[in-house]
C-alpha cells in the first residue's frame, strides 16, 4: 500500500502534539493525514477519547492507518471494538503503562488495562528503554500480546519533541516501510 492510498489518522496523546512534535510534522507532510481531535487535551476522559478515535476511523473513505503516540495508543486500542471501517494497520509509539498505579497524572490510568488479544490488523510498537511513562518490559510484553512487530528505540525517552524527536526522520522511514508492506485489500 502507498501512503496516498490510506487515510492516515494521527492520534496524539495527553496534551496533544505541539507544532514541533513529530506527529504534527508528519501530519503536515503527509497529504492524506489528519488529526483525531479531542475536546479536552489536558483532562482526558476515556469514553470521549475512545469515541473520537472510533468516529474518525468510521468516517474514513479509504483504508485507515493509525499513527498513535502515548495515550493515543491507549485510546486507539480501546476503540477497536467500535470500528466499523477497515483499519489496514497501526503504528504505535511509546505506549504508556496505563495499568501502573504510579502513572501520573492519575486519570491516565482510567485508559487501562490494555486488552491483551491480538490486534485484528498489522501493527508496530516502538518503545524506548528509558521512557518515563512505561518500562521497556511492559511495552515489549503488550506488543507481544497484540502480535505487533516490536522496535527497540534504545535510550530515547518518550519519543517526543522534549526527548529530541521533533522531525524524527528514522521514525518516518520506519513508518513508510511499514505502510509499504500493508496489503491494499484484506
Amino acid at each position: 500500500m502507498r501512503v496516498s492510498e490510506a487515510d492516515i489518522l494521527v492520534v496524539p496523546g495527553y496534551r496533544g502534539s505541539q507544532p514541533e512534535h513529530w506527529q504534527t510534522r508528519w501530519e503536515n507532510r503527509l497529504s492524506t493525514a489528519r488529526r483525531v481531535h479531542q475536546r479536552e487535551w489536558t483532562k482526558p476522559v476515556r469514553e470521549d477519547w475512545v469515541q473520537a478515535v472510533a468516529d474518525a476511523v468510521n468516517e474514513s473513505t479509504r483504508p485507515v492507518v493509525l499513527v498513535a503516540h502515548s495515550l493515543g495508543v491507549a485510546s486507539a486500542v480501546q476503540a477497536i471494538p467500535l470500528f466499523t471501517h477497515r483499519v489496514a494497520g497501526a503504528f504505535f509509539v511509546s505506549p504508556p503503562d496505563v495499568a501502573n498505579p504510579a502513572l501520573r497524572p492519575k486519570h491516565l490510568q482510567t485508559f487501562g488495562p490494555y486488552p491483551r488479544d491480538p490486534l485484528p490488523f498489522p501493527s508496530v510498537v516502538i518503545a524506548s528503554r528509558n521512557d518515563p511513562f512505561s518500562t521497556f518490559d511492559v511495552a515489549e510484553d503488550i506488543a507481544a500480546a497484540w502480535g505487533s512487530l516490536f522496535v527497540d528505540a534504545g535510550d530515547s525517552g518518550h519519543l517526543n519533541a522534549e526527548s529530541g524527536h521533533g522531525p524524527w526522520p528514522e521514525g518516518l522511514l520506519t513508518f513508510g516501510k511499514f505502510v509499504s508492506q500493508l496489503p491494499l485489500t484484506q
